[in-house]
C-alpha cells in the first residue's frame, strides 16, 4: 500500500492530483487537502468522472497550523506528503511531518512571509531532525527548481566530466488572452520576478538590478524571445552540488506589456508585503491585489501555445574536449488542459511532483535526511518524464547563445 497527501488545491495540486491518479499502480490511496475543501471536492470529482475507479479522498486542513496537519497525517497515514500549498508553509508542514513520521516533498523553497528571500537554508537546517527520524525530505521537486536539477544531473552523469557553464531558460510563449494574468500564485510570482538578480561567477552571487540583463535567445519550435536573468532558487543548490560551475545563471522570458504592468504595479506601490491601513482595516497590498488579478488556476480553457524550458552547458565532456549540451522540454497548454484541465505551466510542476513521489515510492530517491533532487540518481526520473507528459530532447554541441 502506498498512501499520498496532496497539500494545496490550486492548478499544481489539480495536475498533481491528476498524475497520481493515472498511476493507481503505484500510489494505491490518495488524499487531497486544502483550506478551501470545496475546491478538493471539484478536482476529486472530476478526477472520479474521469478515470472511473480512482476515488481520490478530500479533507479540509489549515497548512499553517502544525496540530490540525499533525491529526491529518496521523489519521490517514501517508507515505510522503505532497506540498504544494504556498511555500510559507513549508515548514509548518515539514514539523507536521516529523512529528508525524511521515516523507515529505515540495516544489519551492521556503521564504519568509515578510521578506522576498528566497533561500534554502531553513530547510537545510532540518537535515539532522529528518535524518534521526529515518525520514526522507525532497526539495524543489518541480520542473525549475525539479527538472532542472536532474537535467543538470543527468549531463553530468553521462556527458561531462567538468561541467562549467549553466543556464536554465525558461519560456512562456503561451497566450492566455488577458491584459495581465500571473501562471501561477500572483502574490508568489510578482515577488519572484521584482527581486534583484543574482547569479553565480567565479566563487561568489553577482547581483544586478531587476532585468538589468537581458538579450533575446531562441527557443525550440517558438523562436526568439527577450530573455531576461532573474534569480532562481535552483541556483544556490547546483553550485554547491556542483562546484565545477563557473559560472551560473536562470534566464525567464517577459513580454514588453507583462513588465510595463509590473512596473505600474511596483510604482503605485502595489507589490509591497508590508502591511498598511486601509479604513482602519490592516491589509498587505500584494495579497489585495492576489485577489483581483486572474486566478492562474482559470487560465488554462483558453490557454495557446507552449512552454520551452531547459538547461544550456557548457564544459568538458568525458574525454576532456570542449561540449555544448542542450536538454529540454517542450509543453503545449492546450494538451495540459485537455489533460488535466490546468495550464501548461501548472502542468510542467505538477507531473515532476508526481513522479518524486514515485521515485520515493518506488524506493529509488529514499535516503533519511533532506535532500535536492540532483542529489538523487536522475536516470529514473527522467525515464518516467518520457512516460508522463514531459518528454525531453537533447541537442549536442550547437550554439548556447549564452
Amino acid at each position: 500500500m502506498s498512501k499520498v497527501i496532496i497539500i494545496g488545491a490550486g492548478g499544481v495540486g489539480t495536475v498533481v492530483a491528476h498524475k497520481v491518479a493515472q498511476n493507481h499502480e503505484v500510489f494505491t490511496e490518495i488524499m487531497l487537502a486544502s483550506r478551501t475543501l470545496s475546491k478538493c471536492d471539484v478536482i476529486a470529482d472530476a478526477i472520479g468522472t474521469k478515470y472511473g475507479n480512482k476515488k481520490i479522498q478530500t479533507a479540509k486542513v489549515d497548512a499553517d497550523n502544525v496540530p490540525e496537519l499533525v491529526a491529518l497525517f496521523k489519521k490517514f497515514q501517508p507515505e510522503i506528503v505532497i506540498n504544494v500549498a504556498l511555500p510559507y508553509q513549508d515548514l509548518t508542514i515539514m514539523d507536521a511531518c516529523l512529528e508525524a513520521g511521515v516523507n515529505y516533498l515540495d516544489t519551492a523553497n521556503y521564504e519568509p512571509l515578510d521578506e522576498a528571500k528566497f533561500e534554502y537554508k531553513w530547510q537545510w537546517a532540518y537535515q539532522e531532525k529528518f535524518k534521526a527520524a529515518g525520514l526522507t525530505a525532497i526539495l524543489g521537486c518541480g520542473f525549475d527548481p525539479g527538472v532542472s536539477g536532474v537535467y543538470t544531473a543527468y549531463a553530468a552523469k553521462h556527458y561531462f566530466s567538468e561541467m562549467q557553464y549553466l543556464d536554465i531558460v525558461d519560456c512562456n510563449a503561451g497566450d492566455h488572452g488577458k491584459a495581465f494574468a500571473t501562471n501561477f500564485n500572483p502574490e508568489i510570482n510578482i515577488r519572484e520576478v521584482t527581486q534583484k538578480g543574482k547569479y553565480w561567477e567565479n566563487g561568489q552571487w553577482v547581483y544586478t538590478e531587476p532585468h538589468e540583463i537581458h538579450k533575446p535567445l531562441t527557443y525550440p519550435n517558438i523562436g526568439p524571445k527577450e530573455s531576461y536573468v532573474i534569480y532562481h532558487e535552483e541556483l544556490e543548490s547546483l553550485v554547491k552540488n556542483f562546484p565545477t560551475l563557473k559560472r551560473a545563471r536562470f534566464w525567464m522570458t517577459f513580454g514588453q506589456e507583462y513588465l510595463t504592468h509590473l512596473r505600474v504595479i511596483q510604482n503605485i506601490g502595489m507589490a509591497r508585503i508590508d502591511e498598511v491601513d486601509y479604513n482602519g482595516v490592516k491589509i498587505v497590498p500584494i495579497q489585495f491585489l492576489k485577489a483581483v488579478l486572474p486566478n492562474p488556476g482559470d487560465l488554462g480553457e483558453n490557454y495557446t501555445g507552449e512552454t520551452s524550458i531547459g538547461c544550456r552547458i557548457k564544459g568538458l565532456d568525458k574525454n576532456g574536449k570542449e561540449m555544448t549540451y542542450y536538454v529540454y522540454n517542450n509543453c503545449s497548454h492546450e494538451a495540459a488542459y485537455k489533460e488535466t484541465g490546468a495550464q501548461g505551466v501548472s502542468y510542467t510542476t505538477g507531473v515532476p511532483a508526481m513522479i518524486g513521489a514515485m521515485m520515493f515510492v518506488k524506493g529509488l530517491w529514499k535516503r533519511p535526511g533532506v535532500f535536492n533532487v540532483e542529489e538523487f540518481d536522475p536516470d529514473p526520473f527522467m525515464e518516467q518524464l518520457n512516460k508522463q507528459g514531459l518528454p525531453w530532447h537533447e541537442i549536442f554541441n550547437e550554439d548556447l547563445e549564452v
